[in-house]
């Protein structure tokens, strides 16, 4: 129990005007900061709730520090000192489930530690590790409730905003207000600070002609009624654009983006055959174009909810035909995903992959998409390969694969023998690696 849950049992709150405690906690940047001890532990909201302002200023506070502080972050959205400079190593130290461009780039430096997690533990893992005592968000304006809401993260949020002892609220006059877990009364923090700030706008990849064919692939085998999950990236985005078409979609997902939206917009997702939240679009971050923002704001049929929901697998699987689409880096032939590092380094992190390919191969009807193209780097690297690079990072059990798509079609590995995979995966490589795969096939005796 924190200090704002023993003072709302003692009465302190009573009888105070939701604008009495708004004024009474507001604030500047500065005063935020000035709440930041030597030694803390400190985690913050990201997405489209990333508090922009309060990591624009954050290193001002590194000459006042000596023994450090523990940050806890997903991802960074944006390029600010304290997630990017190697000389702020040992007074920031970034402990992170996701590797971004910026801890890439910074990697061996001593900036960054990496914990490998699946999504659904980000928060309780933290706090059995080491718990952050303070908490800050992106938050949207106070309702005439006394309540802001958390908008589009809940990843990990919540878990960690009613055990800190600082709280600190960066409201924003841009930021959605969406229904869900993620209404916290105004009272909770200790600092609350006003901006007027552009939301992240996630910038998909281009589609272009082999993004549209692996989408037309992915669309055959999706279903009127089916409840979809789509990860990252341009063809996730892709794929959701050519489901227009269909009808009765559910979500259940990680992820709300843009596709998403305008699947909504259309009528194609009315929720109404999911078997648990019947009705609601569910997910637990929120990250695209200022269209979804303005869609998801008090939209009466979509809803955030932390991860630790969204992506247990248990209940993921609860509804019937499930459908993920997520991407890897590397796939062996015999269905070993490798979705996070390029050999033994890292370069993302695991997010929900493991956790949406237990659940969808689970869910009665449910299938588990891994979608990517044949090939990277110009078409001089093939992403089907004989074994995993050495090192590298086994994202997705190969006992949990079930379909590969490139844009030479799909090959199915669920109910496949290692022979039947191996033959599968070499007809949907690219025409160009197919001799040499089969040729170490041989020599790795699968045939």
């Amino acid at each position: 129990m924190n200090k704002w849950q023993k003072a709302y049992l003692r009465g302190a709150y009573r009888g105070k005007s939701p604008g009495a405690l708004y004024r009474e906690r507001l604030g500047t940047v500065q005063d935020a900061l000035d709440w930041i001890d030597d030694g803390d532990c400190l985690t913050w909201s990201t997405h489209g709730s990333e508090p922009k302002v309060f990591l624009e200023h954050l290193h001002t506070i590194a000459p006042r520090l000596e023994k450090g502080i523990d940050c806890w972050n997903t991802i960074s959205r944006y390029d600010y000192p304290v997630t990017r400079d190697p000389a702020l190593a040992g007074r920031f130290r970034h402990h992170t489930f996701f590797f971004d461009r910026w801890s890439v780039a910074a990697r061996g430096s001593g900036l960054y530690s990496y914990f490998p997690v699946n999504q659904h533990n980000y928060g309780q893992e933290v706090r059995r590790c080491l718990p952050p005592n303070v908490f800050v968000a992106q938050v949207s304006p106070m309702d005439r409730h006394g309540y802001v809401h958390l908008s589009c993260d809940l990843i990990m949020t919540l878990e960690h905003v009613y055990r800190a002892d600082k709280i600190i609220f960066e409201v924003n006059a841009r930021a959605p207000m969406v229904w869900g877990e993620s209404a916290l009364p105004i009272s909770m923090a200790d600092v609350v600070y006003e901006v007027d700030e552009p939301i992240f706008q996630l910038q998909d990849p281009p589609i272009g002609e082999r993004e549209e064919t692996i989408a037309g692939y992915v669309s055959d085998l999706m279903r009127d009624g089916d409840c979809i999950q789509l990860g990252f990236g341009g063809i996730p985005n892709a794929i959701g654009f050519h489901l227009m078409e269909k009808h009765d979609l559910g979500i259940h997902t990680e992820q709300i983006g843009t596709a998403m939206a305008h699947l909504m917009a259309c009528g194609a997702v009315t929720n109404r055959c999911k078997t648990i939240d019947r009705g609601i679009t569910v997910g637990s971050f929120i990250s695209g174009d200022h269209f979804l923002y303005d869609f998801v704001d008090q939209h009466p049929r979509l809803t955030v909810r932390r991860s630790r929901y969204t992506n247990d697998p248990y209940v993921i699987a609860r509804n019937d035909n499930v459908v993920s689409v997520n991407a890897s880096l590397q796939i062996d032939l015999t269905g070993q995903v490798c979705a996070e590092s390029i050999g033994p380094y890292q370069h993302s992190g695991t997010g929900g992959a493991t956790d949406f390919a237990w659940g969808a191969y689970h869910a009665k009807g449910g299938r588990a998409i891994l979608a990517q193209t044949a090939t990277t780097k110009q078409g001089t690297l093939s992403r089907i390969v004989p074994t995993l690079d050495p090192g590298a990072i086994v994202s997705v059990s190969r006992n949990l694969t079930d379909l590969v798509v490139t844009e030479y079609g799909v090959a199915k590995l669920r109910q496949r023998t290692v022979r039947q995979r191996v033959e599968n995966l070499i007809a949907v490589a690219h025409p160009d690696f197919r001799a040499e795969l089969r040729r170490q096939a041989n020599r790795l005796l699968y045939f």
